[in-house]
């Protein structure tokens, strides 16, 4: 399957933002910065999925998605600019798959772009094997090494790991991890999360240490044993 994401947003700063986090995770992107330019590539590129402003010139975000809702059911995530107008797409009935209110972290958008890929059944061709210091995550077999042993873990904990080994380093918060998870859409706590975290640094045992708290912050995975 189609490993692009059409980004549809006519603010150059925060296209590139978005563009640079998706590239960096193993996707391509294409980008469009007026509605009916996003009509055309969503026919000629063929995305995975679609991130759509909701404030576009040449035709809304709204219209975007009708007008691709009556011929695919491309997977589509809003990024709109007050909590008031996801309220307004959903009363709508637009159809999308997920909204983001902006500001937005890009490192969110990504794992919410992953969630909903998932979900969708869209397997998308990116690196599957990830390492962060001693450990080896391996998404396609759902498997887990450290120091070349296996680890008996669960396919949540996986998802989990898998997301702090793409970066390792970089923190992620628990609203990344709970995307990366899945549990955006179910409305699973947040606490999930930690529990988690409690059972791997359990498996883990003396190198416990290798997945680090940030306080007040979230979660990261040292890249270094």
């Amino acid at each position: 399957m189609s490993s692009t994401i059409l980004i549809v947003e006519d603010e150059v700063r925060l296209a590139d933002i978005l563009e640079e986090y998706l590239r960096r995770e193993g996707f391509h992107t294409e980008r469009a910065a007026t509605g009916p330019r996003a009509l055309e590539l969503w026919r000629s590129a063929r995305p995975a999925l679609m991130l759509l402003d909701l404030m576009l010139p040449g035709m809304d975000g709204l219209e975007v998605a009708r007008r691709v809702r009556t011929e695919s059911g491309l997977p589509i995530i809003m990024l709109t600019a007050r909590d008031e107008e996801v309220d307004r797409l959903v009363g709508l009935g637009i159809g999308a798959d997920d909204y983001v209110v902006k500001p937005y972290s890009p490192r969110e958008v990504v794992a919410r772009v992953r969630a909903v890929l998932r979900r969708a059944g869209g397997g998308v061709d990116v690196p599957t094997l990830l390492h962060a210091g001693p450990l080896s995550v391996d998404t396609a077999a759902f498997e887990v090494r450290l120091d070349g042993l296996p680890l008996e873990v669960t396919v949540a904990e996986v998802r989990l790991l898998a997301a702090l080994a793409r970066e390792p380093g970089v923190v992620r918060s628990r609203t990344e991890l709970l995307a990366a998870l899945g549990g955006l859409d179910r409305g699973t706590d947040e606490r999930a999360v930690d529990a988690h975290v409690k059972n791997l640094r359990r498996k883990l045992g003396e190198r416990e240490h290798l997945l680090d708290t940030v306080r007040g912050v979230g979660y990261r995975l040292k890249p270094e044993g």
